[in-house]
């Protein structure tokens, strides 16, 4: 049975998108205090960014900014999730995406993962590019 629909790895996509979770795991738990504010939350999308990048270009990924894109979703649609079920284990009320009025924190969260994902995939397809430009393919 495969996995692929669309030219896309599925699987991977599900895989890029938890990762990502780290995260809202470590803010939500005080992670990125320890690690020290303002810079962990940069530095650990960052490295999010590069694993992503590194993935998609190491597996040759033919459709890399939809197969990232994607990915940016479904980590949306997980941080919402997990936001929706920790926050009121961990602050004793429901907080982020869901609290806000109208969906619009919803909304906001699964667009700018997406541009976040679209973005990291243009510099992937660029990668793949010149790494196949000098390869001679």
């Amino acid at each position: 049975m495969s996995w692929r629909w669309a030219g896309l790895s599925w699987p991977l996509i599900v895989v890029l998108g938890v990762v990502a979770l780290v995260r809202p795991v470590l803010s939500m738990t005080g992670g990125m205090d320890v690690l020290g504010r303002p810079w962990a939350p940069v530095v650990v999308t960052a490295l999010i960014s590069l694993l992503w990048l590194g993935v998609v270009v190491w597996r040759d990924e033919r459709r890399r900014v939809l197969t990232l894109t994607f990915a940016g979703l479904v980590y949306g649609v997980l941080a919402i999730v997990l936001s929706g079920v920790l926050s009121p284990v961990l602050r004793g009320e429901l907080m982020g995406p869901l609290a806000s009025p109208g969906g619009v924190g919803v909304v906001a969260v699964l667009v700018t993962n997406a541009v976040w994902g679209a973005a990291v995939g243009w510099v992937a397809w660029a990668v793949g590019l010149v790494r196949h430009r000098a390869a001679g393919q």
